[in-house]
């Protein structure tokens, strides 16, 4: 075993001979969770699997009733994009980060272990519906209408949204303040979008400035 490979690390592809796969016959256990740190589902990997799902950059299982490899999505069409992937501390088993497009589970909830999710884990999947409205652009559809008009219009309605939350703190109810905190939560997440940004970036860039700050 490569003891470089250490736990809680993000693995690269050069990492997985150096995984554990003997203890459950070529398989390892895969938590998925969202950016959110929401645990959604549990599959298996073997190594082509996971190799797979760095190549593919959405996430691969093996099947072990259909004994081959499955995407997830590849019939519903709910895939989970990846993100990054670490071990535990035996190495025989993985931690998978991937932003679910859809449900994950075939039952159509978000996440296979009940409504339990963590906070603010909904600002997870408002990306990935963000996502959905740009790429399929359906009729009707305010995200898809107002990212069609551009970066600048966007970033207008940010700061028409911005205004409105300073006004409702300073003279309306709490309840119209978390609303308009609402509009330009989900007007930034579209904005940061349009740039190929996420707000899981954001958070890590107040991370980074308290980790700075001592």
């Amino acid at each position: 075993m490569n003891a470089n490979v250490a736990s809680g690390a993000a693995l690269t592809v050069a990492d997985i001979e150096h995984l554990d796969f003997g203890k459950q016959d070529g398989l390892l256990p895969a938590i998925i969770e969202d950016p959110a740190g929401a645990v959604r589902m549990l599959g298996y990997m073997n190594r082509e699997a996971l190799r797979e799902t760095f190549a593919r950059g959405r996430v691969v299982f093996y099947s072990r009733s259909r004994r081959r490899l499955w995407e997830k999505g590849e019939t519903s069409g709910n895939t989970l994009q990846f993100i990054s992937a670490c071990t535990d501390c035996d190495r025989d088993a993985l931690l998978i980060t991937a932003r679910p497009t859809g449900p994950v589970c075939h039952l159509g909830t978000p996440g296979c272990f009940g409504q339990t999710r963590a906070p603010l884990a909904f600002l997870s999947e408002l990306e990935a519906i963000i996502a959905q409205r740009i790429a399929a652009r359906p009729e009707g559809s305010y995200t898809a209408r107002l990212y069609g008009e551009g970066v600048t219009r966007m970033a207008q309605k940010v700061g028409e949204e911005g205004l409105e939350v300073a006004l409702a703190a300073a003279v309306e109810s709490e309840q119209k303040l978390l609303a308009e905190s609402a509009d330009l939560i989900y007007h930034l997440a579209l904005l940061l979008a349009s740039r190929g940004l996420s707000l899981e970036q954001v958070s890590a860039e107040l991370q980074a400035r308290h980790a700075a700050a001592g």
